[in-house]
């Protein structure tokens, strides 16, 4: 399986900004998809991930409130809408995915994305 972002860029804090990821290759199996972010100097963290039929979502701490992440089966495309955004949110962004969530939950993926980067500044 193949992951694509796009969507990112710079934005001012309280700005919103929505990311894309297309998969591609074998998409027939049940993976749930997310998001994982790593900031400069930090550890590579959990944002957002949602199972294979749309049924449960999960939100790391930071975003809950502010990010919604959804998908469409139909194009192999999971989103992350990003809200208000503040400067602690700039980061590199990757898409992930497993059949198993809390691999993905726990930051061990089986795929992952080139990442897109958010830098939040004025």
């Amino acid at each position: 399986v193949q992951l694509v972002e796009s969507g990112g860029g710079l934005v001012q804090p309280g700005e919103s900004l929505r990311l894309s990821c297309t998969a591609s290759g074998n998409t027939r199996r049940a993976y749930t998809m997310g998001w994982l972010r790593q900031a400069p100097g930090q550890a590579r963290e959990f944002v957002a991930a949602q199972t294979w039929d749309g049924g449960v979502r999960y939100y790391a701490e930071p975003g809950k409130g502010r990010f919604i992440i959804s998908r469409d089966n139909s194009k192999n495309v999971v989103y992350l809408q990003m809200s208000n955004l503040k400067s602690e949110a700039t980061a590199g962004y990757y898409c992930a995915g497993d059949v198993v969530s809390d691999e993905l939950r726990y930051g061990r993926p089986e795929y992952w994305g080139q990442g897109s980067q958010v830098p939040v500044a004025c």
